[in-house]
């Protein structure tokens, strides 16, 4: 059967944590909806979430927190360390990690997305979040297959390796991202970061859906030496969003380093809070 189309008024359902948790939200409006080559691609507006971004029906960002969920993505890692000059986004078409790495003046950035109907889709209909990254000078698009992608060593060395893909989902098959979350893929990323570099993906709900980090940084320890976690929170995530870091022997800084960034989400606070031990996890 074929899923009907949502429209304005109607209440739009997405999982946290398969058919185990779910969220409702009413739409307000809606802004886009497409079927690309790889898959679907929605944008609604919400009156709790502001604009929100789905694929596949999954959640990828709101309006409402979306500054939370990338400001900690791009920066935790990338404040720690020392003059940066070269980075690569895998996925991240809406254009948010784009923007916040921008931020840093001397950087150059490539990135590499499978779908562009993602990239078309948030240019037009969340202009927030890429406020022209897409045509900076300091931004090399490529529109491919991030797996061959990083076989070639001449392209490093990067100084962070920042993973925005989709999440690979509990009780579901066939995500396009799958292959990115296996030892191949980050022996790959390993031999393309410098001495102080960072790869850094988020890794969903550490409440709701603490198999996902566990996974990650399971698959982490078998190439990395050095491998860590911190988490935000996202509300639109089901409360709290969580990130995994890997190196070749670095740490991520615990401690906040002054910047003259403009960040809303992370200050002094947030980022101790993201080094603590959540207190609870939800019953597997």
């Amino acid at each position: 059967m074929t899923k009907r189309a949502l429209a304005a008024g109607d209440v739009l359902t997405y999982p946290i944590r398969s058919d185990k948790f779910r969220y409702e939200i009413k739409i307000r409006e809606v802004l886009h909806q497409s079927q690309s080559e790889f898959q679907s691609i929605e944008i609604f507006d919400t009156d709790c979430f502001g604009r929100v971004l789905l694929l596949d029906g999954h959640i990828q960002l709101a309006e409402l927190d979306e500054r939370a969920y990338h400001e900690c993505l791009v920066h935790i890692p990338l404040l720690s360390i020392r003059e940066p000059k070269k980075a690569l986004v895998v996925g991240g078409g809406d254009g948010g990690v784009l923007r916040e790495l921008l931020k840093h003046p001397d950087l150059e950035i490539d990135m590499v997305e499978i779908d562009s109907g993602v990239i078309d889709a948030s240019r037009a209909q969340l202009p927030f979040l890429n406020v022209g990254c897409f045509e900076s000078p300091r931004v090399s698009l490529f529109l491919q297959d991030a797996f061959p992608f990083v076989k070639d060593s001449n392209r490093g060395p990067y100084d962070l390796i920042v993973m925005d893909s989709t999440d690979t989902y509990e009780d579901e098959e066939g995500e396009i991202s799958a292959m990115l979350f296996t030892q191949e893929f980050f022996r790959d990323c390993a031999a393309l970061l410098s001495p102080n570099g960072f790869v850094v993906t988020q890794a969903d709900n550490p409440v709701f859906c603490p198999y996902s980090l566990e996974e990650i940084s399971a698959q982490y320890s078998k190439v990395f030496a050095k491998v860590g976690s911190y988490h935000a929170n996202v509300p639109s995530f089901g409360g709290s969003s969580a990130y995994c870091w890997a190196s070749n022997g670095v740490e991520v800084n615990q401690t906040w380093s002054q910047n003259s960034l403009d960040l809303q989400y992370l200050n002094p606070t947030t980022h101790a809070l993201a080094f603590q031990d959540l207190p609870f996890h939800a019953a597997r």
